[in-house]
């Protein structure tokens, strides 16, 4: 293909590299250029235009990368139709995702101007996903460039495998410290895992944590098609629990310990011909972990063996979190020096008027919050503010607190907790975090809620009424940076269910729900006071 600048007068059939604006409108690139053309670009000025003219060995881009298209797409994956040098590839069914990775570079080593791109291998599609794209760079390609990346490409390289098993037994294992609650909901997650894939919970059997109630409870799971183990305390060896019950249930441990962070602790076994996965602690909580890179592949009936589990370190680190540095050296125990913020920033937008500044039993409810903070042990306190602040200054005036202005606050919770973790001392291992519209928190509160703060094993302390998460809430300098990197008004509510298993609740009762951010909710707030 010859391609650059050339006269208007000689570049008739060729074309067009570049778009080109003209009095009625704007000749897109890789238009044919015909007479009329011309014409309309000479009365734009132009004297010379840049053009590509395809040779007779040369394949148009559209008619290669259809060829391309279908030569890549595999079983469960269709082509859509070539534009533009461009032809898409979608999965036809639900399932995982399979890419030849070696064949893909393969074919992409042949020529730079012939490109495949795909998804991650082994990620969950659905049905008109779209798994990949093929693009032939403008505006054609040598045949024999093309012919020699189909002969690249042997078996297709894209392939969706559909979701097999559809029903799971999971057994649960229980100790008098695994409350009915984390059990309940690690179920709800599971179902939730399984429901994407077109699976559900075949049987639920909850077991003493012992090798010979697993084993007999694994024995007796013949109705599933796989079997899922959460155990109320982590494997920790070959020997352990979990293992042990399956070599005694007839099976075998095909591996302990996977390269992947979170889901180091897994077990994959074998029974019956069925696999048998020893969940790891991750698996509690909705976010991607390890045990999803093995179940997904176990529902999609692809076998998972020690060296497909071995070579998943590569992208195998998810997520950077405070709960597996070193967790056993460094701080241990409860906190010492913990440090309160006062979140003092909205905009009240649901009240009407500045709602910190509104008294309950004649004093100003921030300056209540404040003095709940103040009367702990936490120190400094620290206040932040962002909209109103001298009226929010003037309600604390006299306290012995730091203020921190946050210029950002309308864009959310979050950019608060950041300013006001910023403004702690390097010394302070913990921030209580308290809302400047919940009046009734006491001191007691808060030094009851930083008291369970036990870092590494408890790295979020939560107030709670009858159950229902509420606040204040202090947080290990652990969290810190996670805190930080949140974004919008959640604050650090998503760092809840990826820290479930190093979080204690604290009941508190009415006060840590009842939060005056509406003219009823004050007059509740009110009442309760007695004021």
């Amino acid at each position: 293909m010859r391609f650059g600048r050339v006269p208007l007068a000689e570049a008739g059939g060729a074309i067009l590299a570049h778009s080109q604006r003209v009095a009625d409108g704007v000749l897109r690139k890789g238009r044919t250029l015909k007479s009329e053309d011309l014409a309309a670009m000479a009365d734009a000025g132009l004297d010379e235009v840049t053009v590509a003219r395809p040779g007779p060995e040369d394949v148009a881009e559209d008619e290669a990368a259809a060829a391309l298209a279908a030569a890549v797409a595999g079983e469960g994956v269709r082509a859509g139709e070539a534009d533009t040098g461009r032809a898409n590839l979608f999965a036809e069914a639900a399932g995982l995702l399979r890419v030849d990775a070696t064949a893909v570079n393969r074919l992409n080593a042949v020529d730079p101007a012939l490109t495949l791109a795909t998804l991650s291998p082994f990620c969950r599609v659905a049905p008109g996903r779209m798994v990949g794209t093929v693009k032939i760079m403008p505006f054609a390609t040598p045949r024999a460039r093309l012919e020699a990346a189909l002969a690249s490409v042997g078996t297709p390289p894209l392939t969706v495998a559909r979701w097999r098993l559809s029903r799971v037994a999971a057994i649960s294992t229980l100790l008098p410290t695994l409350k009915a609650s984390v059990v309940e909901k690690t179920l709800g997650v599971f179902a939730g895992r399984l429901e994407g894939a077109g699976a559900t919970i075949a049987s639920d059997r909850r077991v003493a944590h012992v090798t010979e109630a697993v084993a007999a409870a694994l024995a007796e799971a013949d109705e599933a098609e796989a079997i899922v183990v959460f155990a109320a305390s982590a494997v920790v060896d070959q020997d352990d629990v979990i293992p042990t019950a399956i070599r005694a249930a007839g099976g075998r441990v095909v591996r302990f310990g996977m390269p992947v962070d979170p889901g180091n602790l897994l077990v994959l076994g074998e029974l019956g011909g069925r696999p048998v996965v020893g969940a790891p602690g991750c698996a509690r909580s909705p976010k991607e972990n390890g045990f999803d890179f093995v179940l997904d592949r176990c529902l999609a009936g692809i076998p998972v063996g020690a060296d497909d589990i071995a070579a998943m370190g590569v992208g195998g680190l998810l997520t950077e979190t405070a709960a597996r540095p070193r967790p056993r050296r460094g701080v241990v125990g409860p906190a010492t020096r913990p440090a309160a913020l006062v979140l003092a920033a909205g905009r009240s937008t649901r009240m009407g008027a500045n709602k910190l500044v509104e008294e309950v039993g004649g004093v100003p409810m921030v300056r209540r919050v404040v003095g709940a903070a103040l009367a702990s042990r936490a120190a400094p306190v620290v206040v932040v503010t962002g909209h109103e602040p001298e009226r929010v200054h003037d309600a604390i005036e006299g306290l012995d607190v730091a203020f921190v202005h946050n210029a950002q606050h309308a864009d959310g919770l979050s950019t608060s907790l950041r300013a006001g973790l910023a403004a702690l001392p390097a010394e302070a291992d913990a921030a209580l975090v308290l809302l400047g519209d919940m009046p009734l928190v006491t001191g007691a509160d808060c030094d009851a809620v930083l008291a369970v703060l036990s870092p590494p094993d408890v790295l979020i302390a939560i107030a709670t009424a009858e159950g229902a998460r509420g606040n204040p809430v202090a947080w290990s300098r652990a969290l810190f940076p996670e805190l930080m990197a949140t974004e919008g008004d959640a604050g650090g509510r998503a760092l809840l269910s990826r820290y479930a298993d190093q979080l204690a609740s604290v009941e508190i009762g009415a006060a840590a729900r009842l939060d005056a951010d509406t003219p009823a909710a004050l007059a509740d707030v009110r009442r309760h006071r007695g004021a």
